[in-house]
């Protein structure tokens, strides 16, 4: 970050602060402090004659996170000015104290401690997708939500119905656009073939999956009289789903989910 500040242009503070205003008092002030526009590096001069020392040294707790959040937080405080001062020499006093600012919550939480895989405030870092567990005729595999397209409905309409009959009203969701992320194609063995052929009465000899992207804003999923015989759900980031899907599955959707 200090090698960044070194190859970077100035900072232009007159296009962000109009000269003698509130926030161009307060820029002054704090540029004095830490001598830099970046708030996490510590107490440093990219344009200065150390600018060239740029390396932390051993032991120097400034990369640490506490103590860059720290620094965030400090540089956050507002000072505020209590009291008027009377016209006239020294009398008078105005009383400047530092504005407490909120500090941010742990991006670890309670669910995170106690491994709940069926709530949404996990692992705030990552994406979570609806994985959920089908029932004993189709195997009780861990997969997505997921069901036959009805007629000439399309993905997107097929997607939000997928949804509502898998996790329930409950959720407020949206579905991202017409066009899937993904697909595969499923090609049946023999005996999967014969299974399919008896249950609707024609030559089924695989099936293709879409992959529709969808975000949930509010809410949660709830598998009571789901209309797809789910008995299982969970809200899982993509390291955790390879660990549920069979080597066939996680191929398929591998480079479909997001790192992140």
């Amino acid at each position: 970050k200090r090698l960044n500040e070194r190859l970077a242009l100035p900072f232009t503070r007159y296009f962000y602060y109009q000269k003698g205003t509130p926030g161009d008092v307060e820029w002054k002030q704090k540029i004095r402090e830490r001598l830099t526009p970046a708030r996490d590096i510590g107490r440093y001069n990219a344009y200065g004659k150390e600018g060239w020392n740029d390396e932390l040294l051993m032991g120097a707790k400034e990369a640490e996170p506490e103590i860059q959040l720290e620094a965030l937080v400090r540089d956050a405080e507002v000072e505020v000015k209590e009291g008027e001062r009377e016209e006239g020499a020294g009398r008078g006093q105005q009383e400047v104290k530092k504005e407490a600012v909120q500090r941010p919550m742990p991006r670890v939480t309670e669910a995170d401690r106690v491994g709940d895989t069926k709530s949404l405030d996990r692992r705030l870092e990552r994406t979570l997708y609806l994985v959920v567990k089908e029932g004993k005729e189709k195997g009780g595999r861990w997969w997505f939500p997921s069901d036959g397209l009805t007629g000439k409905e399309s993905l997107h309409t097929a997607a939000e119905r997928v949804i509502v009959h898998a996790g329930g009203v409950n959720m407020n969701t949206w579905v991202i656009g017409n066009i899937p992320q993904g697909h595969f194609v499923l090609n049946y063995g023999k005996e999967d073939t014969k299974f399919m052929t008896q249950k609707v009465k024609q030559e089924i000899r695989g099936e293709k999956f879409f992959f529709m992207k969808g975000r949930i804003m509010a809410g949660q999923a709830n598998l009571t009289d789901n209309k797809l015989g789910l008995t299982d759900f969970q809200w899982l980031a993509k390291d955790e789903i390879q660990k549920l899907l069979t080597p066939r599955d996680w191929n398929a959707v591998r480079l479909i989910l997001a790192e992140r």
